[in-house]
């Protein structure tokens, strides 16, 4: 049985190539991502491929953003396909609506703290308020499990923050910006290692490029999941 703690991002040109990973990945992976880059080159119809036909677990990675009556008709409509989890910005209106779209249905509504690509400098630039950038995760974090998330989104050096909060028992986190030893940052900013993220309490994480560029996809798959299963 896979570990389902290791999530792959399909952060593939289309769902095509994602496809072709996934049977490559075979039975070592057994959590999908699908993100906003694959909407328009058959991300839900592979989601529901993954998910129908292959029995795998499905994360949408769509960091649903807008009025509360949009966001909750957009999340009613994409519960339709069974998924597993859904993310939407982490603004309490946006948390409270897409609660109500999931209403009935199995569905995690995740919430995005900030982007694992940003910094401080990037958040000045976008005039967020003052503040050490792991401060306002956490609290943002706090917010959105206020809200009614079932778990939130941030990078593995906040983690541990956010698993210290009264509000976060029984919640999920799962972090992105995991990079394994030898690996490069890309675009990530805020990184750290598949066990150390595990180590700061999170419960899923997000693995993409260190997977799909690597020579045997399958071998990196396995040393992350061997990595993380004495954490």
């Amino acid at each position: 049985m896979a570990d389902d703690r290791l999530i792959v991002a399909m952060d593939l040109p289309d769902a095509i190539s994602a496809l072709k990973l996934a049977q490559k990945l075979g039975d070592s992976v057994n959590f999908y991502k699908i993100g906003l880059g694959m909407l328009t080159s058959g991300g839900l119809a592979l989601a529901n491929e993954l998910k129908q036909e292959m029995g795998k677990r499905i994360f949408l990675d769509m960091k649903i953003f807008d009025i509360g009556a949009t966001v909750e008709n957009a999340v009613r409509g994409l519960t339709q396909f069974d998924l597993d989890f859904l993310t939407v910005h982490g603004d309490p209106n946006v948390v409270q609506a897409a609660k109500e779209g999931a209403s009935g249905k199995n569905t995690k509504i995740l919430a995005v703290t900030i982007l694992t690509s940003l910094d401080r400098a990037d958040l000045d630039a976008a005039l967020i308020k003052p503040g050490k950038l792991s401060d306002l995760v956490v609290e943002r974090a706090g917010k959105a499990f206020e809200a009614g998330a079932d778990g939130i989104i941030a990078s593995p050096q906040e983690a541990t923050f956010i698993r210290a909060l009264p509000e976060a028992e029984g919640k999920l986190i799962i972090t992105p910006g995991i990079r394994p030893i030898g690996s490069e940052s890309g675009d990530q900013k805020r990184v750290t290692t598949p066990a150390m993220a595990i180590k700061n309490g999170a419960d899923h994480i997000v693995v993409g490029r260190p997977i799909w560029r690597a020579t045997s996809p399958v071998d990196a798959a396995m040393a992350i999941l061997s990595e993380i299963g004495g954490s």
